[in-house]
């Protein structure tokens, strides 16, 4: 699991608009329209085959949230290469266990420089500051006056990129600021929670010709890059199913009182879907090209009981104590199913709040074989036992992803196994050599959608929703993803 910076201390910390102080659901305005009407009457059967792509946003009975936003120009014929930068200097907004955990990478990484640090703990940014010092570089610039003081930094800074490890609220306004102050941007998982949010990160990143990078660790999981180079191989035959998920009893850790125990059970009270879709979808997605020769249609959503948080609180805290009131909207388990253009399907699962261990599925089918997570095995037709799973050893020794080849070693400690340096490795290679990036704004916008698409399902009676083409229609011509090496 990453965790995030929390930008508050416990006695000040910033409430989300999602937020309230006793657990209350607020009022939500546009959400809850979107919710309650915006599907209408019962939505019709969606065909594949790009059907969603034929449609107007209009059609008596179909969710508008595939509507494309008229200020909108075309989208670019080819993903952003921006000019390569010799030497990438970085601003990092949020210091917390993830935005430390980068930083230690980062000082690692040739061609690259932490040279300002923004949090509202000016603790943390100290020690962020001393990892930086402590790796031979010059100290960085502190920014510690309050929870908005990363628009400072992202205006008056030299920075070329700004990275945030902030709680969710704050992905979307981080990344806005560093763009329209000439900066790339990266944010942690995920980029955004809303659609507005979403097609706001693709205007501006257009209009101001600067990346906005979400930083997807796993799709750089050692499993994960063997799947994708498989697929790429052609072991695996036409790619036309996958199941993902994020499956991580995070019930301690909604309920502590420090780190993401001070944002995240927040988004509990009054959500109900997939909050968290990109780990698990991230990785399958690449093998299925999505935005590069396919696109996610539309989806449907539900969501089982809630029963989970208010369990552990009975359980963890005494009578009368303020978190056994807490009441929640989110359901345990949420199941949501994806369509894509070419009528390919992916299951994306959500599930935080009950006991369980940690799982993401990461199943890939093919017409020639199938390669399946928790634990790792493939089954190839004509390779592997008849109807019998291989363990993936074998399939390490002649097919193991280039990344991992090379960067084995240099990876050993960083976070997840080794994944979360190499995600930072690939992003600074990208920004001094002028190459489009692995998972650009169009992709962190794709995965990010889900989390409100699924909550408008589920509120609706798990009718259909469509997903808005943040391409505009270019996913027909960029190409796939290649198999990157160093």
């Amino acid at each position: 699991m990453k965790t995030t910076s929390n930008p508050a201390t416990p006695d000040a910390q910033p409430k989300s608009r999602d937020a309230s102080p006793t657990g209350n659901p607020p009022a939500w305005g546009r959400r809850d329209f979107l919710k309650a009407g915006a599907l209408g009457t019962a939505a019709t059967a969606l065909g594949a085959c790009d059907a969603a792509d034929s449609r107007s946003p209009d059609q008596p009975g179909q969710a508008n949230t595939g509507a494309i936003p008229p200020s909108l120009r075309p989208a670019p014929a080819q993903p952003l290469a921006a000019p390569a930068i010799e030497t990438v200097r970085i601003g990092f907004v949020g210091v917390g266990g993830m935005g430390t955990a980068h930083v230690r990478n980062l000082v690692r990484i040739d061609g690259c420089v932490v040279a300002a640090i923004c949090d509202i703990r000016e603790s943390h940014a100290e020690r962020a500051a001393g990892i930086v010092e402590e790796a031979g570089h010059p100290r960085p610039a502190l920014y510690t006056d309050g929870e908005t003081d990363f628009e400072r930094l992202c205006a008056e800074a030299d920075l070329d990129l700004v990275y945030t490890a902030t709680p969710w609220r704050w992905h979307v306004p981080v990344c806005v600021a560093a763009m329209e102050n000439g900066k790339h941007a990266a944010t942690e998982v995920p980029a955004a929670y809303t659609l507005d949010d979403c097609w706001r990160l693709v205007e501006t990143a257009e209009r101001t010709e600067r990346h906005c990078a979400m930083m997807e660790n796993v799709n750089y999981g050692r499993a994960e890059l063997l799947c994708l180079n498989l697929v790429r191989q052609g072991l695996l035959g036409e790619i036309l199913h996958a199941e993902c998920g994020y499956l991580h009893d995070l019930r301690a850790i909604k309920f502590a009182d420090e780190g993401e125990g001070l944002w995240r059970r927040d988004h509990s009270w009054t959500r109900n879907g997939n909050l968290y879709p990109t780990h698990g979808l991230g990785p399958v997605a690449n093998c299925m090209d999505i935005n590069r020769g396919d696109r996610f249609s539309h989806l449907v959503s539900m969501s089982g009981p809630s029963r989970g948080l208010q369990e552990w609180a009975a359980a963890n805290y005494p009578e009368g104590h303020p978190k056994r009131a807490e009441s929640f909207a989110l359901g345990d388990v949420n199941g949501s199913l994806i369509q894509t253009a070419l009528g390919k399907t992916i299951y994306v699962a959500h599930d935080t709040n009950l006991p369980r261990p940690y799982d993401r599925i990461n199943k890939v089918q093919g017409t020639r074989g199938i390669f399946q997570g928790y634990p790792d095995r493939v089954y190839i037709e004509g390779r592997s036992p008849s109807h019998r799973w291989e363990e993936p050893g074998e399939y390490y020794d002649e097919f193991e992803h280039p990344l991992w080849q090379a960067l084995r070693e240099a990876s050993i400690g960083a976070g997840h196994g080794g994944m979360d340096f190499m995600e930072d490795y690939r992003l600074i290679k990208c920004l001094r050599e002028g190459l489009p990036l692995d998972m650009n704004v169009y992709d962190a916008a794709a995965l990010s959608a889900v989390c409100e698409l699924s909550e408008i399902s589920v509120a609706n009676g798990s009718r259909p929703v469509e997903f808005p083409d943040f391409t505009r229609g270019q996913w027909r011509e960029w190409a796939p993803w290649p198999v990157v090496g160093v």
